[in-house]
């Protein structure tokens, strides 16, 4: 039987739907992979992404008028590199899936300033000590509930007694247009007096410099 195609417009309809077939797979496996390759990773970085659109990620974008709104803590793990993040519960995930999973595979990377590298694997040891509890949808900052730049906050807060990045309370973010969906998590008024660290501020913080960043 034969399905090659018998006109001219048989073929141009057959490469465009190649064509599109091929940009698809791009999309999904080989951008990832290109970003990945691009980036060389070292335990103790903090990395962060834009996650897919759901009235909860674009919250946390909007208030903090940042692309960041997932975070997580790279580490080497049975000779291959992961993050360590909140997401669901605390768990670890291979970086390339981790990568995959953010908009347009974009993600940033920020890693530890020169005065505070060896302070890594303390670092990554107080943060795996979370693993297992689940994420926080409230945002609150006791550790019953994790969410993903709180993680990182604790790890290096448990690890070396210093505090990264500034915590801000939610009345000083842009809350306004999400109060709606901040009732709906919070089930009652918005705490605006509740301090918490945001991935943006997070970004921000003294011990921490960008050294790779695509996409985002």
């Amino acid at each position: 039987m034969k399905i090659l195609p018998k006109t001219k417009w048989g073929w141009v309809r057959a490469g465009v739907i190649f064509a599109a077939a091929a940009a698809v797979l791009f999309w999904f496996y080989g951008m990832p992979e290109c970003r990945v390759l691009c980036y060389s990773p070292e335990e103790g970085d903090v990395v962060f992404q834009s996650l897919p659109h759901v009235d909860l990620v674009d919250m946390i974008e909007g208030a903090t008028g940042s692309p960041f709104s997932h975070c997580g803590l790279v580490i080497r793990d049975g000779g291959e590199w992961k993050v360590l993040e909140s997401l669901g519960n605390v768990h670890v995930t291979p970086l390339y899936q981790w990568v995959q999973r953010g908009r347009m595979s974009g993600f940033a990377a920020y890693r530890l300033t020169e005065n505070r590298r060896a302070k890594a694997p303390a670092f990554v040891a107080e943060t795996k000590k979370f693993i297992g509890r689940y994420y926080d949808f409230r945002y609150d900052m006791d550790d019953e509930f994790i969410y993903c730049s709180e993680l990182v906050w604790k790890g290096w807060k448990n690890a070396t007694g210093e505090e990264m990045g500034r915590l801000v309370p939610l009345g000083e973010l842009h809350w306004k247009p999400y109060v709606e969906t901040i009732t709906k998590y919070e089930q009652g008024p918005p705490p605006l007096d509740r301090r918490m660290i945001t991935p943006k501020n997070l970004s921000e913080a003294p011990q921490l410099r960008p050294v790779y960043r695509s996409g985002i």
